[in-house]
């Protein structure tokens, strides 16, 4: 980065604007001092956020900063699809233009400063939502105008789109409540309230004019901008970010508009709202905008008035909800200040969407385009325990629906072929306790004996003590059939059959595998019954399986469960087992994950899984976020390293990553033919969910990586 280069064209921005310092400081939000710093060429390392700041602050857009920078630093390239949206309630005067003009540009300098890309406003903020009759004398409507054109005036320098609600009279002098949109000193368009209520005390149909049919223009100045229900904002620089509005009682009637908005486009909804509080109408409003935001799959922000409207017959909360697909990821409670900032992911919405059935959309929707430069660094921070709910309740709950789904798959399987048994092996790892626990589940949902269950343990080379009692101790206490047979010498002979000499390769290992499911397939042919699979899907990621080895059984019931998902359904069902149970699940649990087919150190395990492949929390993190999310390695990167920044360095997380993604298209294969087994969650890879062909080249995802990684310093 050109430090002097930078620090020349934003004196020039500022000597062409005859802006002060002390100015560029009050606008930018930093300090004198800092600014003064970074302006005398002071500083020669500038943060990033500063460097928007100022050009925020200036009105001008901050990749003109670099434009001779290399293409990786534009915020073009590097954007994420993470966005912060802000909708905020301000302290307002009823009827007084002037001070409410005021507050709202004092408010939005706020959310600029804070970030926001796009700010919203509530319904007739500029004018105040209960002003009644008054919205019938022409100086009100005439102020709000004026005002609107002051706050355009205000906000020029400000990066970015802000909406605010005021009365508007039409070419015709038909008086409407509307919302303006405004960027860069401009009013991009105005948007017309289609559904006016008549069951409330303001009686809204009385006073204004339902919007029109169709998009027409409206004369604002000596401009004509446009004005009507059907328009798409969209940036011209990131599609992604698409807006739409509509106008309180638009989202809460039947034929919500948010549907033709959605399939026309918009990716943001925004809802420029005056909803009274009453008792328990909170809870009621945010499953509204839940819904109407999954329904739509888009974000949909929701901004209500506060308490200083009017309070003559009823109170304002500012109760004001932010939605990502269904998801609130930002809520300012009622009465609780008015403010929801929350950092929205458009390229979520957008993968989300391209996996949709898409039917033709017949709408006529006028595009106004507008430029405004976006974040090329998130800051929010995703879970890095997707699978794993971190509320106690929501986690019961999770786990009590992965356990019923997969013992009542294996019920059904086990009724449908007449089984007499299930066989599995178990080796005390957690993989097979789970899948013993499913078997017990199951046997019990079909009033069957659990003595239905044979638990196969067939210690061989890398067996240790701790592992082998652990898996007896837990097949014994739950009541199941125990077979202990040693493989060892079975698996000798033939590693002497094919001429192998014993050295601990990968035929060593793949033999004891293939030893293993063979004893289970051939039990199951005599007893009647058939093999229950028990590796997890994040071993199926990964391919850390032999193929037509553990890779294969009769039915899986953990192939759909991610690796940390089965460790929180073993804790779970250690929690409300007796104390015999609980101490062996959680001496599992305390077990490295271990294939067990080295030799071990002594009793110490020798072949540690995630040495090797990586920790699997990672893993997890790194299967939902491309399968999911569908997101790109450069921003599973980026968000791995906010979500790990205390847990693993750039170069831990860009190692393993590289590692998920070769491994990832490597093992296909497996998963190609892996057997029958239930889905349980959003994330499956088995042969009906997940068609991906075994040949594909990971290059395009391994070069987006290591883009990022050179970028960060570490290649």
């Amino acid at each position: 980065m050109d430090t002097f280069a930078i620090v020349s064209k934003l004196n020039d921005a500022k000597k062409q604007q005859g802006v002060t310092l002390k100015q560029l400081a009050e606008r930018s939000g930093l300090s004198l001092g800092t600014v003064n710093k970074i302006m005398s060429g002071a500083l020669r390392d500038i943060k990033t956020d500063k460097l928007q700041k100022l050009a925020n602050a200036l009105g001008i857009s901050a990749e003109t900063l670099f434009e001779n920078a290399p293409v990786a630093e534009t915020a073009a390239t590097n954007w994420l699809g993470l966005e912060k949206i802000a909708c905020v309630s301000p302290e307002i005067h009823v009827a007084d233009c002037d001070f409410n003009a005021q507050k709202i540009v004092e408010t939005a300098l706020r959310c600029a400063n804070d970030g926001a890309k796009v700010i919203i406003f509530p319904e007739l903020c500029l004018t105040g939502y209960t002003c009644g009759d008054l919205f019938l004398q022409q100086v009100l409507v005439s102020s709000a105008l004026r005002n609107l054109q002051k706050i355009c005036a205000q906000l020029a320098h400000v990066n970015a789109l802000v909406v605010v609600g005021l009365p508007v009279c039409d070419n015709a002098a038909k008086l409407y409540n509307a919302a303006a949109v405004i960027f860069g000193g401009e009013i991009l368009g105005i948007v017309p309230k289609t559904n006016l209520p008549t069951y409330n005390e303001f009686f809204e149909k009385r006073l204004f004019t339902p919007a029109p049919s169709q998009n027409t223009t409206i004369r604002i100045g000596a401009k004509d901008v446009p004005f009507g229900t059907n328009i798409l904002f969209c940036n011209a620089l990131h599609p992604e970010l698409t807006l739409a509005v509509e106008i309180c009682e638009d989202v809460w009637v039947a034929n919500s508009p948010s549907s033709s908005h959605a399939q026309a486009g918009a990716t943001l909804i925004a809802n420029l709202s005056a909803s009274n509080e009453i008792v328990c109408k909170a809870e009621y409003r945010r499953k509204l905008v839940e819904i109407q935001s999954g329904k739509t799959c888009s974000v949909y922000a929701y901004c209500s008035s506060g308490e200083s409207e009017s309070t003559s017959s009823v109170m304002f909360s500012a109760h004001n909800i932010i939605c990502e697909n269904g998801a609130v990821i930002a809520e300012s409670k009622p009465f609780g200040g008015g403010y929801a900032l929350a950092e929205a992911d458009f390229g979520f919405i957008c993968n989300e969407r391209s996996k949709m059935l898409h039917t033709p959309f017949e709408g006529q929707y006028q595009t106004v385009l507008f430029n405004l430069p976006l974040t090329n660094r998130p800051t929010r921070v995703y879970d890095k325990m997707p699978f794993v709910p971190h509320n106690k309740k929501d986690l019961a709950e999770r786990c009590e629906t992965v356990l019923n789904l997969q013992a009542h798959a294996l019920k059904r399987r086990i009724s449908h072929v007449h089984a007499s048994c299930v066989v599995l092996g178990v080796s005390g790892g957690s993989d097979s306790t789970l899948a013993l626990l499913v078997c017990k589940r199951a046997m019990d949902l079909l009033g069957r004996s659990a003595r239905d269950v044979i638990s196969v343990t067939m210690p061989c080379f890398g067996t240790t003590q701790r592992t082998l009692n652990n898996s007896v101790a837990l097949a014994q206490a739950l009541g199941t059939t125990v077979k202990k047979i040693d493989i060892t010498k079975s698996v000798t002979q033939h590693l002497t059959d094919i001429e192998h000499g014993g050295e601990p390769d990968v035929t060593f290992e793949n033999a004891q595998a293939r030893e293993r499911t063979q004893v289970l397939m051939d039990i199951a042919n005599a007893q009647n019954g058939f093999v229950v699979g028990t590796g997890d899907m994040s071993e199926g990621a990964l391919g850390w399986c032999t193929f037509n080895g553990d890779q294969m059984s009769m039915y899986s019931v953990n192939g759909t469960v991610p690796k940390t998902l089965v460790k929180a359904l073993i804790g779970h069902e250690a929690a409300k087992s007796n104390d015999e149970i609980k101490r062996i699940l959680l001496d599992v649990l305390d077990t490295p994950v271990s294939p067990e087919l080295l030799p071990p150190a002594g009793e110490n395990i020798a072949q540690v899984t995630e040495n090797i492949v990586g920790p699997y929390e990672l893993h997890d993190y790194f299967l939902y976020m491309l399968i999911r999310k569908g997101f790109a390695p450069y921003k599973v990167y980026a968000l791995a390293k906010l979500s790990f920044q205390n847990d693993y360095t750039p170069t831990e997380i860009y190692t393993w990553l590289t590692k998920f993604l070769k491994r990832f298209f490597t093992q296909q294969f497996k998963r190609s033919c892996q057997p029958d087994g239930v889905k349980v969650g959003s994330v499956d890879l088995t042969k009906y969910h997940w068609r991906m062909p075994s040949d594909a080249f990971s290059n395009v995802w391994l070069d987006d990586l290591q883009r990022a990684a050179r970028e960060d310093g570490i290649l």
